[in-house]
């Protein structure tokens, strides 16, 4: 396939100012245009990695979406946001699509700041809902009741506390809104829970099969339910084919319950999303789509197309582009976690829908017993470890570091406060680039090393991830260990044993010293090698933040005219603001020490180099630093 040009070999697409043109397009123009967002996902594919079978999955139910509504004022919130492609491409972004996930381009989630269309920036599951609630309150309080609310959520999304909340306060409230369910039987891998049981049991009953033929055939005599009569028994219609079927657990809620009902079908999606935009009160409409409908590769593995690599189609075969490099954080992580498992039956390692993500598979095939998968539900995946770690067990929390946030309070009162052997192993933690800002794991230092009991730790080798997690497992406290989404670089040296609260000298010299933590010390290893000869530079591999080694501390200040922290998180409650707590309360002079890491602001999505390069965190940039620090060195007496 060929990438996008100035020709219009889009033509629909390239019409679209906004999506508003698409009320007045027939149906053939409709299949037309989702052929082509279809045609511009896949030769995105061929230039990098991005989010694919979710959004194949909801083309026709977005185009739906906007025949029916103006979004320009209507509301509209993508739950979890890595679906947002095709609306981008018809609300004026087509011409700047090719930029989509890179530096300086568009965000591969929602961004306001780049379209009206785009209300909040969603990256992570479950908060749609809510939003919605708040969005549609806020609206009756300025008197816009003309306004129509929209919230869309996968099924892998739905089960998440926050959503069973936001339902209960829409229920009492009955504002107007609707809450379209995108039924996949997917998260990102195969969704898990009673919640998606009830689902397929919504989509599988044998008497929906035949009753569905006779309910469209009495919608389509229905034109758009313009008649008040015609809507009420449309309405009724759907009440009762409620209570026949399932829809009852919404029903309860005060929230009505329509369909199940085929994603995948325009007209049919616009008579319904008519109907229900009718309808007082919330709402419910369950679509049911194939994720990487209309591509037979995604649709026959939905899981590694989720966020597949780059691939060219050569006639519906997709020809993966080889990559090649050291072995990711997270394969080490995978490994290590194996090797605790069999070697303890009573350790366990639970992730919150991210097996994949964690690399998890062959985990889940070869200890099943001890695998648990809770679904985009992080707050009780902390939880029931703490409640595990109680009976004696040794859980694994392997989530990525942007996720676990939403755990503070659990790692607060279940765990740290408990005092409990839980080790919270926080992947994605730094810069996670294309990903962007919701992804970006830039935090976890800060939240995980205010609390009492928490041990905190980070490795900066791929064999280090193992002694690590061995020695995790030893201790009688909480841990958390991070590590980047990034290739581990091998030391060429043995590693000393891990200690709670050591660092370890990876090299010396006499002219300063650059602290790194984590994954930062290959960065700044070859920023001392570009010194040679110049500067004599040594590095430290810090290891711990929490304990921080008070000696290390101590001989960096004492030793060089210059000391450098260095690490992939903000600087604020960071690494750095750890080494000068240490410095103060052991009454050091801290003039010439210099905090390196990410500012005290959002980091944009791009390349990690690029960003890491923008941020002051590149070798080069940090060999500028030392030179720098050695100019400006005030002596000490």
């Amino acid at each position: 396939m060929d990438h996008l040009s100035s020709t219009p070999k889009h033509p629909l697409l390239a019409s679209l100012p906004d999506a508003s043109p698409l009320k007045d397009f027939s149906a053939s123009q409709l299949e037309q245009t989702a052929a082509e967002i279809r045609d511009v996902l896949c030769n995105l594919l061929a230039t990098r990695t991005a989010h694919f079978a979710s959004n194949l999955g909801v083309v026709e139910l977005c185009l739906a979406l906007h025949c029916e509504f103006d979004f320009r004022k209507d509301r509209l919130i993508w739950d979890t946001g890595h679906q947002i492609y095709p609306h981008k491409l018809i609300t004026g972004r087509y011409h700047d699509f090719p930029s989509i996930r890179t530096q300086g381009g568009l965000m591969g989630y929602p961004n306001p700041d780049e379209s009206i269309y785009d209300l909040f920036m969603t990256g992570h599951a479950g908060s749609s809902v809510s939003t919605a609630v708040g969005l549609r309150s806020g609206d009756q309080l300025a008197d816009q009741r003309d306004r129509r609310t929209v919230a869309v959520i996968g099924d892998g999304a739905f089960p998440s506390g926050i959503v069973f909340e936001a339902m209960n306060h829409a229920g009492e409230t009955q504002n107007d809104m609707t809450i379209v369910l995108n039924d996949n039987k997917m998260s990102i891998c195969h969704r898990v829970g009673a919640v998606a049981q009830y689902l397929d049991r919504l989509r599988g009953n044998p008497f929906y099969t035949g009753l569905k033929q006779e309910v469209v055939k009495l919608l389509d005599q229905i034109p758009m339910f313009g008649d008040p009569v015609e809507r009420a028994l449309a309405q009724m219609k759907e009440g009762v084919k409620a209570g026949l079927l399932g829809g009852m657990l919404f029903e309860e809620l005060n929230i009505r319950y329509v369909g199940p009902i085929d994603g995948h079908d325009i007209p049919l999606l616009r008579k319904y999303l008519a109907m229900v935009k009718g309808m007082s009160g919330p709402v419910l409409l369950h679509v049911v789509t194939e994720k990487g409908h209309g591509y037979k590769p995604a649709a026959a593995d939905p899981v590694f197309f989720h966020t597949p690599p780059a691939f060219e189609d050569r006639d519906g075969i997709p020809v993966h582009k080889s990559s090649s490099g050291m072995p990711p954080f997270t394969t080490h992580a995978r490994d290590a976690i194996a090797g605790e498992l069999k070697a303890n039956p009573r350790a366990s390692v639970i992730t919150a829908a991210m097996c994949q993500g964690n690399k998890l598979e062959p985990v889940r095939e070869q200890f099943p017993d001890q695998f648990f998968d809770v679904g985009i539900c992080e707050s009780h995946a902390v939880a029931f470890a703490a409640g595990q770690a109680k009976t004696g067990a040794r859980p694994i929390v392997d989530i990525y570091s942007t996720f676990l946030q939403r755990s503070y309070d659990q790692i607060f009162q279940e765990v740290c406060l408990q005092d409990l052997p839980v080790v919270f192993m926080m992947d994605r933690a730094g810069l996670t680039a294309p990903d962007g800002p919701t992804h970006h794991g830039t935090y976890d230092i800060g939240y995980m090393r205010l609390f009492p009991n928490m041990i905190v730790a980070a490795p900066a080798y791929g064999e280090e991830v193992g002694m690590m997690l061995k020695f995790a497992m030893s201790q009688d406290h909480p841990l958390g260990m991070r590590y980047p989404k990034a290739s581990a670089m091998k030391s060429d040296q043995p590693l000393p044993e891990v200690e709670l609260g050591k660092a370890h000298w990876v090299r010396t010299g006499s002219d300063g010293v650059i602290v790194a933590y984590g994954a930062m010390l290959e960065n700044a290893l070859e920023a001392a090698e570009m010194l040679q000869g110049e500067l004599d530079v040594a590095v430290v591999n810090a290891r711990f933040v929490k304990p921080i080694d008070e000696d290390m501390v101590r001989q960096s200040i004492e030793q060089g005219r210059f000391v450098l922290t260095v690490e992939e998180n903000t600087i604020v409650g960071g690494f750095g603001a750890a080494f000068l707590e240490s410095a103060n309360a052991q009454r050091l002079e801290t003039r010439n020490v210099e905090v390196l890491g990410l500012p005290d602001r959002f980091v944009e999505h791009g390349d990690r180099d690029g960003l890491l390069d923008q941020c002051g965190l590149s070798p080069r940039a940090i060999a500028d630093r030392c030179r720098q620090a050695v100019q400006g060195a005030t002596p000490v007496a």
